[in-house]
């Protein structure tokens, strides 16, 4: 098969999976898409966009809007609000949204890579090593927000080479073998951590076991920084690996007769999305429900096949500031962490897939 017919092969065959209605093309570089997805991606961010923005309005101190708008931009008339919204809410703000892409991206190179929606990171214990990694930093070395987010990177790192190895058979990986198997891993890992928490300093243990609830209070940008830099960094790699995932949901054997060498990709792409599952769980704590529903709510929406990046950070992003929104919004005087209240959504929809899917 010559260079040009694979090329020719290779977009026919993405668009079938896709259901492609257009193709945008950067020199040399397309990427398919359809107009109805366009549409669902553009509305999140800007749906996202309000929503930040209206959550920097509640508070202890109340802004309006277009004073939240004004500090943002360093326009305001009350140097108060400024610092407040500068310096607090802000960086909240920004962690959120970028931490929920970060889940939102990883779920989808997941869900793509075991080609089951249940492939999210919480689901098959890489969000868990990553905690390991963060709880380590906490509870052994007292660390500070740059030195757990790193900690949260090098724990999923170690927890997705672990599970790979150990579900790779005949030099491939995927499928139910890596989800069962993450999922083993996964239950050691989150022993290992009760472990941790009772054999630690108590003051640490505390601040740990705070941290595994999932929180986006007192948020400032050493927490924010760090999952932003990786997003922008991590999504045009997973961008570009995104067309070759694509063809590799049809089977490992179609994507190798049109030049694709898929073990290589699915490596790049478990990396990549380890890597943010991380960098998100370092910045606001374990996380779950986002990474699990979020493309697969983009597929439902935008009537596509195939792995939706962009769209599934542009709807992670979403749910976690609406998620964080609500929290504070609760008609209750205690202080509910974010983790918890996606688990318990997360667990509910978990049941909701359980009983649709066809393979268990």
């Amino acid at each position: 098969m010559s260079a040009g017919t694979r090329t020719r092969a290779s977009e026919s065959a993405l668009s079938a999976a896709r259901g492609t209605a257009m193709v945008l093309r950067f020199g040399r570089f397309s990427v398919a898409t359809s107009r109805r997805l366009v549409i669902v991606t553009t509305v999140l961010l800007l749906l996202t966009a309000i929503l930040g923005v209206y959550a920097m309005t509640v508070g202890t101190l109340p802004i309006s809007f277009s004073e939240v708008v004004g500090a943002v931009f360093g326009v305001g008339d009350d140097p108060r609000y400024e610092n407040v919204v500068r310096n607090l809410r802000l960086p909240r703000v920004v962690t959120a949204i970028f931490a929920g892409a970060a889940l939102g991206l990883s779920g989808a190179v997941f869900q793509s890579v075991s080609r089951n929606a249940l492939g999210s990171p919480d689901v098959i214990g890489f969000t868990t090593g990553a905690a390991t990694g963060a709880i380590i930093q906490i509870v052994m070395f007292e660390a500070g927000g740059l030195q757990v987010a790193f900690g949260a990177v090098a724990g999923g790192l170690l927890t997705a080479a672990a599970v790979y190895l150990l579900s790779v058979k005949g030099g491939v990986s995927g499928g139910y073998r890596l989800i069962l198997t993450g999922i083993g891993v996964g239950a050691i890992l989150a022993a290992v951590n009760g472990l941790l928490l009772v054999t630690g300093d108590l003051d640490n243990a505390v601040a740990a076991n705070l941290w595994l609830s999932g929180s986006l209070d007192a948020r400032n940008w050493t927490h924010a920084l760090p999952v932003m830099i990786g997003v922008l960094a991590l999504t045009p790699a997973v961008v570009a690996l995104a067309r070759r995932a694509s063809l590799m949901e049809m089977g490992d054997d179609i994507a190798q007769q049109l030049g694709i060498r898929t073990e290589r990709t699915r490596i790049g792409l478990m990396l990549c999305a380890v890597a943010l599952a991380g960098l998100a769980t370092g910045a606001a704590g374990p996380i779950a429900f986002i990474a699990l529903a979020a493309p697969q709510l983009v597929v439902r929406l935008g009537a596509v096949r195939g792995m939706p990046v962009l769209s599934a950070a542009a709807m992670g992003a979403c749910l976690l500031v609406l998620a964080d929104l609500c929290a504070q919004l609760l008609p209750i005087a205690a202080s509910v962490p974010i983790g918890r209240m996606t688990g318990v959504i997360g667990g509910l929809y978990l049941i909701f897939l359980l009983t649709r899917s066809r393979q268990v």
